[in-house]
């Protein structure tokens, strides 16, 4: 209850007229070089996608936008200091969906993520895929579960570490069907998609950028995306929702926050330039590449986003059981 009041405040604050800096504008801002915390390590889609807006912005406005990467507890460490930040607009949070999923994950977190942030917008997304090995007599998802029914027990899926967002979309695909498969977690997207690869594990869900190279070769079989629709970069690959099973999308969100407190025209003036170089066509060519889809959304929108995503798997992670230290 405590959040969703706290929810309610910040978008009332985003959707004030702003007062306080240079009449609606962000003035001079920036006059300094501008931190972007990357709350993983270095490399990740997160930490791609960050680097490559952050350039952009450089470019842009003629003061640098650094990346940190403070990694550790899942993303909590570094969006806890994000959180801890002053709010003046030196401080930018890039996320992925660990913001939305770990307020339920885990017991305590060093953020509230209604209290502490203002959205500024989710610069793109990528889908959760399902993939399986060639050795898998399965073309279609209804084939899998066939599989999977016939098999008890006996079928494990790798996904790239337990409360990732591909690990919720497996327990969401269980608990929907009543499967009994097995989760076998690993270290990282990487790792989970070569177990898949090698056979040791027959089928995966995964955010789609790290999969798409084995998919290319043939290596991994995908049978469905979890969006709403098709990608770009695997237009013959249904939906989950074509293939019969509705109300599954998931996807990996990178996304942008500033601390609470920040000048609304500040988050305005971000938002607007990251959509600017979201639409350049450079830059949506290189995401598109990556197996991703752009998005901007608007800093309302994507508060409204953070609310319905933190219901969903908050869901999902109880429905499951789903526990970390």
């Amino acid at each position: 209850m405590m959040w969703n009041m706290r929810f309610i405040a910040v978008v009332a604050a985003l959707s004030c007229p702003a007062t306080s800096l240079a009449q609606g504008t962000a003035g001079s801002y920036p006059d300094k070089p501008v931190r972007v915390i990357v709350p993983f390590a270095p490399a990740g889609p997160t930490d791609v996608v960050a680097r490559l807006i952050a350039a952009k912005l450089s470019e842009r406005l003629g003061k640098q936008f650094y990346i940190e990467n403070v990694a550790g507890a899942g993303g909590n460490t570094g969006m806890g200091q994000a959180a801890r930040s002053a709010p003046d607009g030196y401080t930018i949070l890039f996320v992925s969906s660990s913001f939305v999923v770990n307020p339920s994950l885990y017991p305590r977190i060093p953020y509230d993520p209604y209290k502490d942030f203002m959205p500024v917008t989710v610069a793109a997304d990528a889908p959760n895929v399902l993939l399986v090995n060639p050795s898998v007599p399965a073309k279609t998802v209804a084939e899998l579960v066939d599989y999977i029914r016939a098999n008890p027990g006996k079928v494990s899926y790798a996904s790239a570490g337990t409360g990732t967002t591909p690990h919720l979309s497996g327990e969401l695909f269980r608990l929907t069907l009543n499967l009994d498969i097995v989760h076998v977690p690993f270290s990282g997207a990487g790792p989970a998609i070569q177990a898949l690869a090698g056979n040791h594990t027959p089928m995966s869900f995964t955010s789609l950028p790290p999969a798409i190279p084995l998919i290319q070769d043939g290596k991994v079989r995908p049978l469905a995306v979890s969006a709403a629709r098709r990608v770009a970069t695997l237009p013959n690959v249904p939906t989950l929702a074509e293939a019969g099973l509705p109300d599954q999308e998931a996807d990996t969100l990178q996304a942008v926050l500033v601390p609470a407190g920040t000048p609304r025209p500040i988050v305005d003036f971000l938002y607007r330039e990251i959509k600017e170089i979201v639409a350049q066509p450079d830059v949506r060519e290189r995401l598109e590449a990556l197996g991703l889809d752009p998005v901007t959304n608007t800093p309302e929108q994507f508060a409204a986003q953070i609310r319905t995503e933190i219901a969903k798997w908050r869901k999902v992670i109880h429905d499951a059981n789903i526990k970390v230290d």
